[in-house]
This record gives C-alpha cells, structure tokens and sequence, in this order.
C-alpha cells in the first residue's frame, strides 16, 4: 500500500479483495450520501461498516471518531476518491493510525476483476472465473493448448487480454449466454481486438446492429484440440435466447438462469409472463435430466455469502437442488408467483444497458461507468 506524505495509506481495490476474500478483519466508513449507501455497499464476511455522509464531516470528523473501534484496520470509501483522501486526512490528524482511503473510490470497486482459478481440465488445460466482488458479476476463460474462449466477457476488456497473454494462448472465441441486462458486455469488444469469434443466442439478437456468429444447441465449439469442447445448452427463462454451457463434462455454466442461492429473474425483457414457463422448465426439467455431479458456474452473485474458498462462486448441480430456494418450489402457481411478484428493484439503467450491448446506441466510457454503477439485481431473491 502507498503512503500520501507519510500521512495515511492508499488502498488499491485489488488490495481490498484479497482481504475480503482472505476473511481478514477490516472497518469501512464510507462516506457517500445515504441513498447510493443504501444501494449499494463494500460487503464480506469480516468487513463492519458504516455510513457517514461527507457532509456531515465538512466541520470535522469528530462525529465519526466516537463509531471508529480501536485496533482495526480502517478504510474511508466514497464515490470516486476525493471525499475519502479529505475524510481519511482529518482522522489521522486526530491521532488515528492505520488509515487508508479506497484508490478511486466505488467506481474503482464495481471495476476490479480477480481470476480465480476453477480446476484443470482432462486434456490438460484450464478454467478460471474472473470476480468481479464489487457488483457481483463472473466471467470464464477456457484454456488449451495455446487458445482460450472467455464467456459473459465484462466491459474490462484488457483484463482478459492481459491474463490471456500471461498464461500464453491466444483468444479464439467469445460467448455471451444471453443478452445482458445488467453489464455492458465486452464480448464483441474483446474478439474485434483479439481476432476471435463472438457468439450470440440468435433468439436474443434479433434486434442487434452487428455481426455475430450464432450460438445453438447442437454445435459444440472446440477449444485448442478435438477433445475440449463446449456444449451449448438452450435454457430459456431469463431471456428466450438463454444458454448454458457444459465444459468438459465437469463445469455447466448457467449464466443468469441458475445462481448458488436463487434463481434467474424473468422481468428484464419486459416478458415475465410470457416467459415463466420456460424458467420453470429450464430449471425443473432440463436441468433435472443433466447429471447432477456437474459444478454449476453462475455469470452472477448476489450475496457474499456465495463467495467459497478464495472467491469462488460454484457449487455442485445436486446440492442445489437440495438447497436453492428457487429450486424447490413444488406448486406451478407458487413459482409462477415468486419470479413475477415483489421482486428486487431492476438493475441501473438496465434498459439502456440493453441497448447498448445491441449496438443501438454507443455511450462514452465514462458512460458506461455509470451505467453500470451499482449491484446486479439479476436475481429473483436479490432483495
């Protein structure tokens, strides 16, 4: 961590992330207005938190100091930095010691990607899901024999080419499992700058403006040798083009259809009536008749309370199904219930999100920072 004039200490959100994910204590006074608090805040397992607006503290932090626990780490967040570098400031002045400020504020947050990796695979590759802990999105990369497929690819583009560059293989394909709601994807981007191939349901593009190649059941797509491929899955219920993946016998990436402790919400297209029917079947049916020793891999987290061993969000297919509250509704009315009443409040700016992942608009970066701030609500129990 770097210091600010022997003053307080910068830390990074890759810092943050490591001790989340490393269950280390940690004290967070964020500093935002109460409204984006109440939104969307830093969670784990050992983080305790607060929030104090910034304006509350322009005449002093002496309001804050009485709720800061000795002998903790501390950590001052706001939007963007500079709120949190003047907060921070005025606590150390007060005589506190191990003060820090989060480096870029929340937006630097919702942004940090850490790949963790999943397992190797038979023909001696490898999975790695990338988590990214402030929003709880996940994306995959697939790796054999000097190539790599990535799937439900984040905006963070050069993240994946960095990491694909580190590990020696080239890019040969990206895949969305459906048309995001929630991110800005970064497929196309990713495959224009890598030369791969972008993957798209076709029952979910019929509205895009590009090119894509079309994703369906039936043909599988290989990855460095005839051995390792990837299956497609059709999986309706999120969207009408919702698909899954099967990895190596081992891996079903259930995109936003199945999650570790919900289920996929039906809403976002505008279409939870009309599509109900295919979530229940999907989950009940297709799902049912898949072998139950597969690890599911979800595109989302809700809770941190999904988060395993070192970040990683996965489980296996028959515990779900023992467990998951969406998995075990019996009655058809009930489930028809669930995903279409009371459900959490529609991610940000979904609806523009949407489009741009058509192609139909084309938002500066800065943007799509914004649109994307904020969690995922992608789930029906995200409450």
């Amino acid at each position: 961590m770097n210091t600010d004039a022997n003053r307080m200490n910068m830390m990074t959100a890759k810092e943050l992330t490591r001790i989340i994910l490393a269950k280390e204590e940690i004290f967070i006074l964020d500093v935002r207005n109460e409204n984006d608090y109440n939104d969307w805040k830093i969670e784990g397992e050992s983080v305790e938190i607060i929030n104090i607006p910034y304006f509350d503290l322009l005449d002093g932090v002496d309001e804050a100091l009485d709720k800061l626990p000795d002998g903790k780490k501390l950590l001052v967040v706001c939007a963007k930095e500079g709120s949190s570098k003047f907060v921070a400031e005025q606590i150390v002045d007060a005589g506190r010691t191990d003060v820090h400020y989060l480096e870029g504020g929340m937006k630097a947050w919702s942004e940090y990607l850490e790949p963790v990796k999943i397992g190797d695979l038979k023909d001696g590759g490898s999975l790695y899901q990338f988590v990214r802990i402030g929003k709880g999105c996940l994306s995959y990369m697939v790796l054999s024999k000097g190539e790599a497929a990535v799937i439900d690819t984040l905006r963070m583009t050069d993240v994946f080419e960095q990491f694909a560059k580190e590990q020696g293989v080239q890019i040969k394909h990206t895949l969305d499992t459906h048309l995001h709601a929630d991110h800005i994807s970064g497929g196309r981007k990713l495959a224009e700058q890598s030369g791969a191939t972008y993957w798209l349901p076709p029952k979910d593009a019929t509205e895009v403006t590009f090119d894509y190649e079309k994703l369906e059941e039936g043909q599988g797509i290989t990855i460095g040798s005839t051995t390792l491929r990837i299956q497609p899955i059709y999986s309706p219920g999120h969207t009408i083009g919702s698909t899954s993946f099967i990895i190596d016998d081992q891996y079903l990436l259930t995109g936003d259809i199945l999650f570790i402790e919900s289920i996929g919400r039906p809403d976002l297209a505008g279409k939870a009536e009309d599509w109900v029917g295919d979530l229940r079947n999907t989950l009940y049916n297709r799902y049912k008749e898949l072998s139950q020793d597969l690890i599911v891999l979800p595109a989302h987290f809700g809770k941190v309370t999904e988060l395993g061993e070192g970040g990683r969000v996965m489980a296996k297919l028959s515990d779900l199904f023992l467990h998951n509250p969406g998995l075990n509704i019996q009655q058809e009315k009930d489930f028809r219930s669930a995903v279409t009443e009371n459900l959490p409040p529609q991610p940000n700016a979904y609806q523009e999100i949407r489009q741009t992942n058509m192609g139909k608009i084309t938002p500066s970066e800065e943007e799509q920072r914004e649109m994307e701030i904020g969690p995922n609500r992608c789930a029906v129990h995200d409450k």
